[in-house]
């Protein structure tokens, strides 16, 4: 029997809709605002930019994009996000990744103010995921698979999972949240050398290494549950980390490429704004300065 299909595209626009409705409860001159930092010519980059402005259009999120070429020094790019940081019409701060190698991005993202941190990259929001604390940001794609999980029904707690991929955008937050809903993770990658004798122990497989087509269907476990992060270009074609069309005659669910993880990246980022928002909103409004005013309006 075919896996069941994880479609990403309709569980996001559940969850789109449900955003738009609480930020339309908001007067228009107080919408929430993201502002996007996007350096350099990189045409992939250009698009995501795109997409991510006109879904936040969708919901009634601002979305300022502030474009720089590829040359601007670290320093001056620092100073853009000094000036967002202290511009309280701004409640979310993101910089495309990646960025030119002439530039640190560790050092750059971490300039980002944690509560304004909403792609949730800050070494701060990392140490709050890691200490499963409710205030952490958490990374976009990472919190979009969790709910793509959760869709399924399955129950987390006790599950084996295999995160392929140990990025800091994607493997080793997912790993972390994993872990904090009680399941038993093991971290690998492309260099595991036991690859598929791990993956195939695995209830719930992701796959966020950028290796096309490299988790094979006869590495499953029957009935797992699997979700594929990865975006290549084969053949002309896009296809995910995972030999889908074998996958999915083995899993029991499983999610498309595209179409599966990239939309909920998305519609996250714009919770996390949403939430930000909320907090920014919450500290000024009441003499607890953080999101636990109780007042029923401004806390999520």
């Amino acid at each position: 029997m075919s896996a069941q299909i994880i479609s990403g595209k309709e569980i996001s626009a559940i969850y789109r809709e449900k955003l738009a409705e609480k930020i339309r409860q908001y007067p228009s001159e107080n919408m929430p605002v993201l502002a996007v930092i996007l350096v350099g010519d990189d045409e992939a980059s250009k698009i995501y930019v795109r997409n991510k402005k006109k879904a936040a259009a969708e919901v009634g999120i601002g979305c300022e994009v502030m474009e720089f070429s590829s040359t601007i020094g670290e320093n001056a790019l620092l100073e853009v996000i000094d000036e967002l940081n202290d511009n309280p019409h701004i409640n979310g701060i993101i910089v495309q990744l990646p960025l030119p190698k002439t530039l640190n991005s560790l050092k750059i993202l971490s300039r980002i103010r944690p509560e304004k941190d909403v792609d949730g990259f800050s070494p701060y929001n990392t140490g709050l995921l890691s200490y499963n604390h409710p205030d952490a940001l958490i990374s976009a794609t990472p919190k979009g698979v969790l709910e793509l999980l959760l869709s399924t029904g399955i129950e987390l707690e006790g599950k084996s999972a295999v995160v392929v991929g140990r990025s800091n955008i994607v493997g080793k937050p997912m790993a972390m949240l994993l872990t904090n809903h009680n399941c038993t993770v093991t971290l690998a990658h492309s260099k595991t050398g036991n690859l598929p004798d791990i993956v195939s122990q695995a209830d719930i497989v992701v796959a966020a290494c950028g290796r096309a087509k490299l988790i094979k269907a006869e590495w499953l476990k029957d009935g797992a549950v699997v979700v594929d992060v990865g975006i290549n270009r084969m053949d002309g074609k896009l296809c995910g980390d995972v030999d889908f069309e074998a996958a999915k005659e083995k899993a029991a669910f499983i999610t498309p490429v595209p179409g599966g993880v990239g939309p909920m990246t998305v519609a996250m980022l714009l919770e996390n704004t949403f939430a930000a928002f909320c907090r920014q909103q919450s500290a000024q409004a009441c003499d607890y300065g953080n999101h636990q005013c109780g007042c029923g309006k401004c806390c999520p």
